[in-house]
């Protein structure tokens, strides 16, 4: 397969699974607002093994959105810090502490928790951004923190002893 070909059928599934697992969660009252369990920020390790999860994730982000409670602001905001979070993920994915990526992965926990938490403070009213960024940044980077954390670390070990799937990221 021609690698530009590869390259955008990997993007495009990683968008399509991250939709699908943020629906599923959006299903359950998970995906949207201060506290928000997203199945698919599992997916925010992938762009330690996969060049292509950047796009993916950024892309599944944005039509996820669609459908969120603030959709036009939080397909910006959101989508904003899914890029920077995937874009500093795979930059970062060298620096290891006992071999286990745990700075990369914080990334979508940090610029999640910021992005995501102004995002919210700036809806709580005029005159309050300030009291209202703290425990909303502090709710959402919680939340991430569950999830890509604990779900995504299942998933980083399942990846980093599998050759295979190593082959089928890359």
């Amino acid at each position: 397969m021609n690698t530009k070909t590869a390259y955008l059928t990997k993007a495009a599934l990683i968008a399509a699974l991250y939709a699908v697992l943020t629906y599923a969660a959006a299903a359950l009252g998970l995906a949207y607002g201060e506290v928000q369990f997203r199945f698919s920020e599992a997916l925010t390790i992938l762009p330690l093994f996969c060049p292509a999860a950047v796009p993916g994730l950024t892309v599944g982000c944005l039509v996820s959105n669609i459908t969120s409670t603030v959709n036009p602001v939080d397909m910006a905001v959101g989508t904003l810090a899914t890029l920077f979070a995937a874009l500093t993920t795979r930059a970062l994915k060298n620096v290891k502490l006992g071999g286990y990526p745990l700075l990369s992965m914080l990334m979508p926990v940090l610029f999640n928790g910021v992005f995501v938490g102004a995002e919210i403070a700036y809806f709580a009213g005029e005159g309050v951004f300030l009291q209202a960024f703290v425990p909303a940044s502090l709710s959402v980077a919680a939340g991430e923190a569950a999830v890509a954390l604990v779900l995504g670390s299942l998933l980083w070990f399942a990846i980093n002893k599998n050759e295979k799937l190593q082959t089928i990221l890359k």
